[in-house]
């Protein structure tokens, strides 16, 4: 494939602060679903429940069934009483995180944390390469997930300006969110009920469940003016032997492979095969989809509107063209659409 040049100032695009979504739909399946045809480049306008007349029998719908923990720890270091904040990134091990704290410079190694009244308590026990910390829990009264359930706050993106509520813990979460491990929501998800979910599995569309990780490096913006020389978070995948012969089955019968956002689409895209197929396997994944790409597996895409400069805007115009999706950006903008994690979303064909 002919290298281009890559330009960070090729994605950029403005968008009116107001359109940023703050709290979700009042029903998940109920917000807007802008369909782009990526061919002829037609818009159309419908409600997400929609999505169901795009899906053909014999399609396979892949999600990604990764689970947001509760990963914002408020609490105080111990001997002084100054607060502090422990952002989990990742378990090392069992008790032992990588995490972000803050204030950072005033928690060395060996600092004792304590939240929810000593619930839960931790040491500082390494610096990462990144600039965050190792910290190990003592013993917990009880099980530690439900110490973090009763204590952490669910970790809402930094455009969302609000504390995390009780109904976040909900509607920040897909309905088939199964295996915890996410910082992040893989929000094209967020719009699925299983009512819908029944619906489609009635018309005989195969409901594929993988697993991604969301990483903390989903919201960190490219800054870089060749958006190649950006360096990607790894993160965790995993397909299963069952995921990956059905999603084999689905390809060799003629079946298109509709990706449920952009964590599936990196995923399946790592795991594919030259002949069309996917291999099972676990892993860590730093892919990044730019224009140009060859997708090997995913026909279509379901996605919710991003940041501009993001990886993520530019693996969907990898998908679709730059000019195709930014052109479908201004006519979201027009109409009003929400935007990012609780807003509207994108169906890419």
């Amino acid at each position: 494939m002919m290298s281009v040049a890559l330009k960070l100032s090729d994605y950029e695009y403005t968008l009116p602060k107001e359109l940023i979504a703050q709290v979700p739909a009042s029903k998940r399946d109920r917000s807007r679903l802008l369909v782009l045809n990526r061919i002829s480049g037609k818009i159309e306008h419908h409600c997400f429940g929609d999505l169901l007349s795009y899906l053909n029998e014999g399609d396979g719908l892949i999600v990604n069934e990764t689970k947001v923990f509760p990963a914002r720890l408020l609490g105080k270091k111990e001997g002084t009483g100054a607060r502090v904040e422990v952002f989990l990134l990742r378990e090392r091990d069992e008790g032992t995180w990588e995490a972000l704290v803050r204030p950072g410079r005033r928690i060395p190694v060996g600092t004792h944390l304590s939240f929810g009244g000593g619930r839960l308590r931790c040491r500082v026990t390494a610096l990462t390469e990144a600039g965050g910390r190792v910290v190990r829990f003592e013993e917990v009264d009880g099980s530690f997930e439900a110490a973090l359930a009763e204590i952490g706050k669910m970790p809402l993106p930094p455009y969302i300006h609000r504390e995390a509520e009780d109904s976040d813990a909900g509607r920040y979460q897909t309905v088939y969110a199964k295996k915890r491990g996410a910082v992040a929501a893989p929000t094209a998800g967020l719009h699925f009920t299983p009512e819908l979910l029944d619906r489609i599995h009635e018309k005989g569309v195969s409901i594929v469940p993988i697993v991604l990780h969301v990483g903390i490096g989903t919201f960190r913006p490219v800054t870089e003016p060749d958006p190649r020389a950006h360096p990607m978070e790894a993160e965790y995948y995993e397909v299963s032997e069952v995921a990956a012969a059905r999603i084999g089955r689905i390809k060799a019968s003629g079946g298109r492979i509709v990706a449920v956002g952009t964590t599936v689409v990196r995923t399946l895209e790592t795991v594919a095969k030259d002949d069309g197929s996917v291999k099972s396997g676990a892993g860590w994944t730093k892919k990044f989809i730019y224009p140009p790409y060859d997708f090997r597996i995913v026909d279509a895409l379901v996605t919710n509107f991003h940041l501009p400069k993001s990886t993520l805007l530019m693996l969907v115009a990898a998908f679709a063209g730059r000019e195709c999706v930014l052109k479908a950006y201004e006519e979201a903008i027009r109409r009003r659409y929400r935007f990012y994690s609780y807003g509207d979303a994108m169906l890419v064909w």
